[in-house]
């Protein structure tokens, strides 16, 4: 019984408290109806404030209502109630929730409150949806901060920390709540503190919460600067400012008049002549500007001119200023704190900046070292230059596109193109040996001619077969998207995909020269046809089939580089000069040597485009421009072949 007493003394104590809270957010919108009926962004601020600081349960529906066109005012006597439809009409709740039955829309305005107000409400809602039990909205609340954050918002953030579950979203609360501190916390302690700890993080929120933070306006003292005022640098006219800006400011800030031009001085002198002399300086004496102005002062004097600054009188105002760069943030440890951590972070993304290069040379590297290895093959083994390489490489890309056509999964399609891709070409580089090539060898005008005219022929002839229009070779869903370590190192899945598809290659070919009797003869025919031809080798044969797997490989290059270029009879244009060059750059007929020219072309083009971003043509045109001056110094390319087949 006792405890039954004790537990009903304490709810009687209680419930006076509950009910005055649940009040309060009734007795803001009552206090001030004809602000929340007629709100301004100007002045519904402290309003909406005092609703979101009552404690009251139904502030936050109040809010809310009010935003989405929630609230209406009774006509008869300006009671505000939250409405709903109901048939015809408007169900009524008053603003503590309770059913106030039901009104013809007739007798109720709705409050509609402009965009600006309703951004103050969804600012002021944040701190209620921060503690909402559902983790999305949670998380909403976390953007809406994130992206239009105040200084009202911090001590929300801070409460709402503790009761977070999420490992998540706790670990966000905290990021934010470090960036508002540095912010708007009123200790400058604090922002400090809050800035060393984010340490190496070079997050875009991070930088964008500093930027303001160091950001400097100019201003001009007849005396020194008042006291607390956190200078940036004292400025010197003519020096560190132009003296043009540096009068400018003077102008702005109403410590000066505008500069006289020499127009506006001629016109008022012209006009002031009055028995031969103009403000008491004689006509004859005009002819020197320092007596124009001595005349022009005297007219400014008498009120005949307006006022302007002559250049004695600009020379004289800047001399007696003092102009500075001054930080609009007033703290200098937390100005200084925020310039040591820029300056850290612009070091960082600077080495980041490199490795994305770095990385993106590596991916491009890759597409030159698969659309070149093939003719590396072909080049090193026979000596044909063959102008139809990129052809092939555009044959590739077109048989991944009717494999798909034929196979919808895309995973399945790109398996089973790579290989058929390989066989096409073969088939098409072996018949084109056959018929064409091997007539020509030893003849290597008439092969350039003859290789240029087929590449013609297959390029109107995918034309012909599958349109003008470029067609689509799409990855698998698992090669979308990038592979990203930061917001500025980044790669795409299908160029790490490239580079795997590159090394592999590498491997195989490398495995097919030194490990397989092909390849010991291919090997022999490069070095020494005739000596070949001695031991039983039949170097036609050999020519034949180094054709066909050169040519393969340029198709298993066509499917990689058709998932991400557009997939037309020109395709193999874009590609074909850039192979050409990784070959002679590299070392004719050496395998490590086409690897060394396609790092050393795509490291030399990312290089260049990063310099001139805007223009790739010129990228281009300077790369040729250093492969011409390259090759005059070491003709043979970075890896030269060795033994008698270097004098071939």
């Amino acid at each position: 019984m006792r405890t039954l007493f004790l537990l009903f003394a304490l709810l009687l104590a209680l419930t006076p408290a509950r009910a005055q809270a649940e009040g309060k957010a009734a007795a803001v919108v009552l206090d001030n109806a004809g602000q929340v009926a007629k709100p301004s962004r100007q002045s519904i601020g402290p309003v909406i404030d005092a609703l979101a600081a009552s404690g009251d349960p139904m502030a936050a529906e109040i809010l809310a209502a009010w935003a989405e066109k929630g609230l209406a005012q009774r006509k008869s006597d300006g009671v505000i109630f939250l409405i709903r439809p109901s048939g015809d009409g408007w169900a009524l709740r008053d603003l503590t929730g309770a059913e106030a039955g039901i009104a013809a829309k007739t007798d109720m305005t709705e409050l509609k409150p402009n965009a600006g107000v309703r951004g103050l409400i969804q600012t002021a809602l944040v701190q209620f949806t921060l503690a909402d039990p559902d983790p999305a909205r949670r998380a909403e609340a976390l953007t809406a901060i994130a992206r239009d954050a105040s200084a009202g918002h911090l001590e929300p953030l801070r409460n709402a920390i503790p009761g977070e579950s999420n490992p998540v979203l706790l670990a966000q609360k905290h990021r934010l709540e470090r960036l508002l501190t540095l912010r708007f916390d009123p200790d400058s302690a604090a922002r400090v503190k809050a800035i060393e700890s984010f340490g190496a993080d070079t997050g875009l929120d991070l930088r964008a919460a500093l930027t303001p933070l160091t950001t400097t306006r100019r201003a001009a003292f007849d005396s020194p600067p008042p006291a607390g005022a956190n200078i940036a640098r004292a400025l010197i006219p003519g020096t560190d400012i132009p003296a043009e800006e540096a009068w400018d400011i003077l102008i702005a800030a109403g410590a000066a008049p505008e500069r006289l031009s020499v127009k506006t001085a001629r016109d008022a002198l012209i006009a002031n002549i009055a028995n031969g002399e103009v403000g008491g300086v004689k006509l004859a004496a005009l002819n020197d500007q320092a007596a124009r102005d001595r005349a022009y002062t005297a007219l400014e004097a008498a009120g005949a001119v307006p006022p302007a600054a002559t250049e004695d009188e600009v020379a004289a105002t800047l001399a007696r200023y003092h102009f500075y760069d001054l930080y609009t943030e007033p703290e200098p440890a937390v100005t200084t704190a925020a310039s040591a951590a820029l300056s850290a972070i612009s070091t960082r993304v600077g080495a980041m900046q490199a490795a994305d290069l770095a990385l993106d040379a590596v991916s491009l590297a890759s597409i030159y070292f698969l659309a070149a290895i093939g003719l590396a093959i072909t080049f090193g083994v026979m000596g044909v230059i063959n102008m139809a390489h990129g052809e092939f490489i555009m044959m590739g890309a077109y048989t991944g596109y009717v494999v798909q056509l034929i196979i919808p999964d895309y995973t399945i399609s790109i398996i089973v193109a790579l290989p058929m891709a390989f066989a096409v070409t073969f088939a098409a580089g072996v018949a084109m040996e056959r018929l064409v090539i091997r007539h020509l060898y030893k003849r290597p005008l008439e092969t350039l001619l003859a290789t240029f005219g087929i590449s013609i022929a297959l390029q109107q002839l995918a034309k012909n077969i599958f349109g003008t229009q470029a067609r689509p070779l799409t990855a698998p869903a698992w090669l979308d998207g990038q592979l990203a370590f930061n917001d500025i190192i980044a790669i795409s899945y299908i160029r790490i995909a490239i580079f795997v598809l590159a090394t592999l290659f590498l491997c195989f070919i490398l495995f097919v020269m030194k490990r397989t009797r092909l390849g010991l003869e291919v090997r022999a025919v490069q070095q020494n046809r005739n000596m070949a031809a001695s031991m039983g080798i039949n170097p036609d044969r050999i020519n034949m089939l180094t054709f066909g797997l050169g040519s393969g490989i340029a198709g298993i290059a066509g499917v990689a580089i058709g998932l991400f270029a557009k997939v037309t009879s020109e395709l193999g244009n874009d590609y074909i000069v850039q192979s050409f060059m990784t070959v002679v750059v590299g070392g004719v007929g050496n395998i490590w040597g086409t690897l060394a020219g396609a790092a050393l072309i795509g490291t030399l083009q990312k290089g260049i485009e990063w310099l001139n971003p805007s223009n790739t043509l010129a990228a281009q045109t300077w790369m040729i421009l250093f492969i011409i001056l390259f090759i005059q110094f070491r003709p043979r390319g970075i890896i030269a072949l060795k033994g008698r087949a270097a004098g071939d």
